[in-house]
C-alpha cells in the first residue's frame, strides 16, 4: 500500500448532485438515488454498514434529545457527522446540504462522536482476551512472518490549531502544531488499543509511559499467565516498534542500523520493520478515509480525544465489515511539509532482560531462513 499509494486503482468519478439545498435533500437524493459507490464516497462505508451503525448508536441518540431539533431523524444525523469525519468540509459548507444549520452541524458531529465511543468501542476497539491473543500471534506470524507478536506500535501526529497559551506544549520536533496519539494496531491493520490527545511537542517514549498500554504491560495483562514457550523458554508476547520506543522484554526494535551489524541482525531488522510497515498501512487508510485527521480546524481540543478515538473505531467497523477501500483517498495524506517527528527513545528507559529477547527472534529466523 505504502509502495503504490500513487496508483490509482480506480475509475469512479463521483456524480454531480444538484446543488439542492432543502431540507429533504437526505431524503430526495441520498436515500432514492445514491449507489454503491456514492455512499462509499461520501460515507466511506456502504450503506448496510451505514444502517448498522445507526442501529447499533439509536440507544445513545435518543430522538428526544435536547440537541437536536426534534425532526432530524438518527440517520440523517450520523449522516451529517460522517459526511463530515470523511471530507473534513467546514460546517458552513456542510450546513445547506443538509438544510441545517453550522450549529446544528457541530452538534452532530459531537454527539455521534461521542455515541461511537460509547457505544462501538466494547465492541471494536477493546484489549483482546487470551483466545484472541492467540489468534492474533498466528495471523501475524502468518502473514507478516514474525512469530509470538500480537501487535504493531507507533504514533500519529494530527495537525492542529493550539490555543494561544499552549502554543509551545503543541509545537513537535519539526516546528509544526499536533496533538499526538499512539496506537496499536494487529495483523489485519485494526486498532486494539489508542491514547490520544497528548501536546504534539512529546516523545514517543514518553507517551509510552503515560498510556493504559504501559499499565497493561506492566500487570502482565498483554499475555497469558503462565507465558506461552517461543524457542525452547516462556516468553512473553511483544510488540514491533521503531527507534522511537524502548527496548523492552514486551516491546522489539530494530538494531541500530551501522557497519558492526551481523547479517542475522540485519535480517532481524528485515522482518521487524517489514511486520512493522501493518500499523503504517493502518495509519494512512485512517487518515484517507476520515481526512478530518488531516488538519482538525474546526474541532475544539476538548472533543479531540473523543473524534480520534470515533475515527479509529470507525476505521475498524470499515475494516471487520469489508467495505470497500478507495486508493484515490491516499491522495495527500502525508504532505511533504509535515514530515513525521522522530526522536529516539531514551538507553535510561532500555530493559537488558530484551536483548535476550531479540537474540531469540535472531535464532528462529536463521533457523527458518528466508
Amino acid at each position: 500500500l505504502i509502495a503504490h499509494r500513487r496508483r490509482t486503482s480506480c475509475c469512479f468519478y463521483p456524480r454531480a448532485w444538484p446543488s439542492l439545498r432543502s431540507t429533504d435533500w437526505w431524503e430526495r437524493v441520498v436515500l432514492k438515488e445514491f449507489g454503491p459507490q456514492d455512499w462509499l464516497e461520501k460515507f466511506r462505508m456502504s450503506k448496510e454498514t451505514f444502517f448498522y451503525i445507526c442501529n447499533q448508536l439509536r440507544p445513545g441518540l435518543a430522538p428526544h434529545s435536547a440537541h437536536f431539533h426534534p425532526t432530524l431523524p438518527l440517520e440523517k444525523r450520523v449522516a451529517v457527522a460522517l459526511w463530515h469525519l470523511a471530507t473534513n468540509v467546514e460546517y458552513q459548507t456542510l450546513s445547506p446540504l443538509f438544510g441545517v444549520g453550522p450549529s446544528t452541524v457541530q452538534s452532530c458531529v459531537r454527539e455521534v462522536s461521542y455515541a461511537v465511543v460509547l457505544l462501538l468501542k466494547p465492541l471494536y476497539l477493546r484489549l483482546p482476551d487470551e483466545k484472541e491473543l492467540e489468534n492474533m500471534v498466528r495471523i501475524f506470524c502468518t502473514r507478516w512472518g514474525f512469530p509470538h507478536c500480537i501487535g504493531a506500535l507507533d504514533s500519529l501526529h494530527i495537525p492542529i490549531h493550539p490555543p494561544l497559551r499552549l502554543t509551545a506544549d503543541y509545537c513537535n520536533g519539526q516546528g509544526w502544531h499536533s496533538i499526538l496519539t499512539q496506537a496499536t494496531v494487529d495483523g489485519l491493520g485494526q486498532f486494539w488499543d489508542v491514547s490520544t490527545a497528548f501536546p504534539g511537542s512529546m516523545e514517543n517514549s514518553a507517551v509510552l509511559e503515560s498510556s493504559s498500554l504501559w499499565v497493561l504491560a506492566k500487570e502482565g495483562r498483554l499475555c497469558p499467565n503462565p507465558p506461552k514457550h517461543f524457542m525452547g523458554k516462556a516468553q512473553k508476547y511483544v510488540l514491533l516498534g521503531d527507534a522511537t520506543y524502548p527496548l523492552q522484554d514486551w516491546i522489539l526494535k530494530p538494531y541500530q542500523e551501522d557497519e558492526n551489524l551481523t547479517q542475522r541482525q540485519l535480517q532481524f531488522n528485515y522482518r521487524l520493520k517489514r511486520a512493522h510497515s501493518v500499523i503504517e498501512n493502518a495509519f494512512l487508510r485512517l487518515k484517507a478515509r476520515w481526512q478530518i485527521l488531516l488538519k482538525c480546524d474546526d474541532c475544539s481540543l476538548e472533543l479531540l480525544p473523543t473524534l480520534v478515538l470515533a475515527c479509529c473505531i470507525l476505521h475498524n467497523v470499515c475494516e471487520a465489515h469489508d467495505n470497500p477501500f478507495n486508493e484515490e483517498w491516499l491522495e495527500g495524506t502525508e504532505p511533504t511539509e509535515l514530515p513525521k517527528p522522530c526522536q529516539p527513545a531514551p538507553a535510561a528507559m532500555e530493559d537488558n532482560r530484551a536483548e535476550q529477547v531479540r537474540e531469540l527472534m535472531c535464532q528462529y529466523f536463521e533457523s527458518c531462513g528466508e
